[in-house]
């Protein structure tokens, strides 16, 4: 349970971090001040040590330049200014003061006094200084590698309700939801934080769908029984009442209701097919093409009764689909029906050419010479609506490609698998 909102504890985590740091670089060069002051004091006793029992002075003052060292008179001639000078060759640093009486007119030459101070032996060799830097260099580093992990786990722990929150929805499959996995963000544990608020709000959601998904099943399973039972009962009323003596009109009549019936079973399973969510894994059924294709131009061949037109079936394969059969059967219903029942009387053949991988259904919805069929124009829209908006669903259920081609002659149609 946090008592703090994910800003705040991102906002408190960064000012410790930086005041950790701060407090971790004050005391090394706190430190490093003390060790350096220390270092120039013992070398200093070191090299009065070495000189015992002839102490020598290091610091000195001198008030004629001809009393200064050798190595420091040329310089000194040129009237340096007042300041503070080092030499290192000669280990040597000056500091250059005014010697002279201030109340004098300013027009007279300054007098200068020279305070030499020796730092033979109490200032460290070149060697020596380079060994410090790569100290000095090795511990900064440490300091940042230190610095870093540091704010490194200071922000995990930050945010980490949030990576624990991604990795629960992570382990929940989108495809698979069940009806209790909602209940796995559990999202009492986050708190009332904006990581707390959109715990609860995946859990809300999550728990809507899974209750639609269960509502789903249940009406499909039912309406599955529920609209199939009066079909099928409608089915045998018609066999028995075929197999009395009927004129030719009450026959006709018959028929005529035996594919209404048909067509009405065929559009149930169709729907029912596009509610489900799931159907067992037949979606990945193994199933042979052309027994389905010639099923569905036998159910569909009364539309081509009173029309002269012809029917060119190439089928020189006999290829095998993988999805859903059923969906397929419906697909291929579809597509040959709307041929059928689109192509004007006296247009060229119907062709249906089925390929290895691939399905073509090609009719002619106006002949390229005659003007007459007007209705036919808006055939393709009125009558290739709904039916091509279902197969393309259904194809893109099971994985397979849905093209149709149109003109103002003629209509393609491909299914590919």
């Amino acid at each position: 349970m946090y008592r703090h909102s994910l800003r705040k504890r991102v906002a408190i985590a960064f000012a410790l971090c930086v005041a950790l740091l701060s407090v971790v670089w004050g005391f090394a060069f706190f430190t490093a001040i003390k060790l350096s002051e220390d270092r120039v004091l013992t070398r200093q006793l070191q090299h009065a040590v070495d000189t015992y029992p002839s102490l020598m002075t290091n610091l000195r003052a001198y008030e004629n330049v001809d009393n200064l060292p050798e190595s420091l008179r040329e310089w000194a001639q040129t009237n340096p200014a007042e300041g503070l000078y080092e030499f290192n060759a000669e280990e040597l640093h000056v500091a250059v003061v005014s010697s002279g009486d201030k109340t004098a007119p300013t027009d007279k030459k300054t007098q200068h006094a020279y305070i030499v101070f020796d730092v033979a032996g109490i200032e460290a060799a070149s060697s020596e200084d380079w060994w410090w830097l790569l100290f000095i260099i090795g511990v900064v580093g440490t300091l940042g590698v230190i610095g870093f992990g540091l704010g490194l786990v200071i922000m995990r722990r930050a945010i980490a309700p949030v990576a624990q929150l991604a990795k629960v929805v992570a382990d929940i499959d989108p495809e698979k939801l069940s009806t209790d996995d909602h209940k796995r963000i559990a999202s009492r544990r986050f708190g009332d934080d904006e990581v707390g608020l959109l715990a609860r709000t995946l859990e809300k959601t999550l728990e809507r769908i899974s209750e639609f998904v269960e509502r789903e099943r249940y009406f499909t399973s039912s309406a599955s029984h529920e609209l199939r039972t009066p079909i099928t009962v409608i089915t045998g009323a018609l066999e028995l009442l075929e197999q009395s003596d009927l004129s030719t009109n009450d026959a006709e009549v018959i028929d005529r209701v035996q594919r209404a019936t048909l067509e009405m079973k065929t559009t149930i399973e169709m729907f029912l097919c596009l509610a489900r969510e799931t159907d067992d894994g037949l979606y990945d059924e193994e199933f042979l093409v052309m027994p389905l294709v010639s099923q569905a131009i036998d159910q569909q061949r009364y539309l081509l009764k009173s029309k002269c037109v012809d029917l060119e079936i190439d089928d020189q394969s006999n290829p095998i689909a993988y999805g859903h059969p059923q969906a397929f059967s419906i697909a291929v219903n579809n597509l040959v029906r709307n041929a059928f029942e689109h192509t004007p009387d006296g247009q060229k053949p119907i062709t249906i050419q089925i390929r290895e991988r691939e399905l073509f259904i090609t009719n002619q919805v106006r002949s390229e010479n005659n003007e007459q069929h007007a209705q036919s124009e808006s055939s393709p829209s009125n009558g290739y609506g709904l039916g091509l908006g279902i197969v393309q669903r259904l194809c893109e259920r099971n994985g397979w490609s849905f093209s149709l081609h149109s003109d103002e002659t003629r209509v393609a149609a491909r299914l590919s698998w």
